[in-house]
């Protein structure tokens, strides 16, 4: 079964104030998360804002996103399946 893509959307007050070491101690226990589920997750990239972070995932299915959140205790406020993409390429011709 091919993984989907997915924006999750985590509530995280003062997330954007996190010191270097801070997110690198979030990302170590995603990992650490992840690892333990398998196969059937991954985690691309997350941008970081104010109060919240956007992350990209390759999952199987919406709910092994939702397992990781309890496990890792990273709140899944919104969970988003990407449908198509599209870049500035997109308006040249196929």
């Amino acid at each position: 079964m091919a993984l989907r893509r997915f924006i999750i959307e985590r509530d995280i007050p003062k997330v954007g104030t996190f010191e270097r070491d801070q997110l690198r101690q979030a990302a170590a226990k995603s990992n650490e998360v992840l690892r333990q589920l398998g196969p059937d997750i991954q985690w691309q990239e997350s941008f970081v804002a104010a109060d919240k972070t956007f992350c990209v995932y390759l999952a199987k299915d919406e709910s092994v996103i939702r397992k990781h959140a309890e496990i890792s205790g990273f709140p899944a406020t919104k969970i988003t399946e990407v449908a198509k993409t599209i870049d500035p390429t997109t308006e040249r011709p196929a």
